[in-house]
């Protein structure tokens, strides 16, 4: 659908009015019915899938100039999820377009009942700068498979990816249903000051109450993806190995640790502590070398407010002299190395906000069963893991532990399973998508009940004699005697 249409940015000069109108176009488009035809949704889901096709250089370089994120790096965790959530709605979504038959009850006998998925309308999607492409698209895929009307709002943290979205979507999108707004806080201000049918926001939780606030002004529905910290529990009895490759590239291997699903910190046995340490200095060197500030699939920290967040949780005295790894920086590059801190104390700064960075507090208890006490203790956090052979413990952890998303041996892969709902709960979000949670997180689902002129039965009309009472409770309690009363006309009016 590249069709030549201009860059659709919004920066300068965006306030409420432009916002207003902006929504105005967006719900006359809307108005006209084209966005619910499968047709229209396949046509975009392709163009997108087309774009990526077309533009993965482009993508690669605005990811690089964001974030120096890695080439494998950006084309494993956002442009291959980004073009794979496509692919997987254009394939199930006349699937999920189709109305759900459900059964029915003998008081409306005789009936069909369905439910029909239909589009909220005009959508509003807020994204965040660490993973600013896929965190952008993805969303908008799944309001478009719902058939809605879409407003994309990136991140201007990720300026590079920003801008390109607001010159090339336009290019591959029906852009009077899809429109990409640049700009920062008065701009997304302008944007939340209008109704939407539903807000989608991807970032942090003080935004998110922001947002939240906001749209409670037009009783409009929320989807909230937080944060939060995401606990790692490592028993004693694990492939220390392959344990530690596999929470290191879930941390370091993930935005150098800006991830949401990110480990945040480990929790294992004094005892144990020694080997798990020593195991992941020696992952660590094997990555990323004996000098990681050189090496190239590490990425940089996304700007100088978060280096210097970042420094600040490492000059803490309570935390400065419990690095056993790493700690080198990199000021005028925005780098910092691969971090472990064993046994920070509790109540440290690290320990009570979302670190989103290479730090890694690993905390020690003498029991396994101390280390699941102090992630409830906690708040929700988005992804909790666990590495562990005992059965037993896994079934514990899975039953007592509260987390949006659950992992076993591994870390970050369940969120690239479109069959598994993607978010979180309580402070670390509101709302799921990926895959058909996606279509359904955009979707209204619609309760309709339908029936003939036949099958009447009087009893269900004034006046209610006594008769009547006597047929209408054994109807309510399931009585096939009274089914066959009420259909035979009894009582006569």
């Amino acid at each position: 659908m590249e069709n030549g249409a201009e860059k659709e940015a919004v920066g300068e000069g965006f306030d409420g009015a432009r916002a207003a109108v902006l929504v105005a176009g967006l719900r006359r488009g809307f108005a006209s019915g084209r966005t619910r035809s499968y047709e229209w949704r396949a046509a975009q889901l392709k163009g997108i899938a087309r774009m990526i096709d077309d533009k993965e250089a482009e993508i690669m370089a605005a990811l690089h100039d964001d974030l120096a994120k890695p080439h494998m790096e950006s084309y494993l965790h956002e442009i291959s999820l980004a073009k794979a959530a496509c692919t997987f709605a254009l394939k199930e979504m006349k699937r999920w377009m189709k109305p759900e038959k459900v059964p029915t009850s003998i008081t409306t006998f005789p009936s069909s009942a369905e439910i029909v998925s239909e589009p909220l309308g005009v959508v509003l999607v807020i994204s965040a700068w660490n993973y600013p492409f896929l965190l952008s698209i993805d969303p908008v895929i799944g309001a478009i498979a719902a058939g809605n009307a879409v407003a994309l709002k990136p991140s201007e943290v990720a300026p590079a990816t920003s801008s390109l979205f607001a010159t090339i979507l336009p290019k591959y999108t029906d852009n009077s249903f899809v429109k990409v707004v640049e700009g920062s806080i008065p701009e997304t201000t302008a944007l939340l000051e209008q109704k939407w049918d539903k807000i989608f926001y991807t970032g942090n939780g003080k935004v998110g109450r922001i947002v939240m606030t906001a749209a409670a002004k037009h009783l409009t529905p929320v989807a909230l993806e937080l944060g939060g910290k995401c606990p790692v529990l490592v028993d004693s009895n694990v492939n220390v190995k392959v344990a530690t490759k596999r929470i290191a590239v879930g941390k370091w291997g993930c935005n150098n640790g800006q991830a949401c699903v990110s480990p945040d910190y480990i929790l294992t046995t004094k005892s144990f502590a020694p080997t798990l340490v020593d195991a992941m200095k020696k992952t660590l060197e094997k990555f990323y070398g004996k000098d990681p500030l050189e090496s190239p699939d590490l990425s940089r920290i996304v700007n100088a407010n978060h280096f210097r967040r970042l420094t600040s949780l490492l000059d803490d005295e309570k935390v400065s002299g419990t690095i056993v790894y790493g700690g080198q920086q990199d000021e005028k590059r925005l780098k910092i190395a691969p971090t472990l801190l064993l046994d920070v104390p509790h109540d440290s700064l690290i320990m009570k906000e979302e670190i989103f960075g290479p730090l890694l507090p690993i905390i020690t208890f003498n029991e396994v069963e101390d280390c699941l006490d102090f992630i409830n203790l906690k708040a929700k956090p988005l992804a909790a893991y666990l590495f562990t052979k005992d059965k037993r413990l896994e079934e514990r952890f899975v039953k007592t532990v509260s987390a949006g998303g659950m992992l076993i041996n591994d870390t970050a892969l369940h969120l690239a399973n479109p069959h598994l709902p993607f978010g979180g709960v309580g402070e670390s979000g509101i709302g799921a998508y990926h895959g058909k949670f996606s279509f359904d997180s955009f979707s209204h689902k619609k309760a309709v009940l339908s029936r003939g002129f036949g099958g009447e039965a009087p009893a269900r009309y004034p006046p209610y004699t006594p008769q009547k009472q006597k047929i209408l409770r054994g109807l309510i309690n399931g009585s096939i005697v009274a089914l066959l009363v009420a259909i035979l006309g009894w009582p006569r009016d």
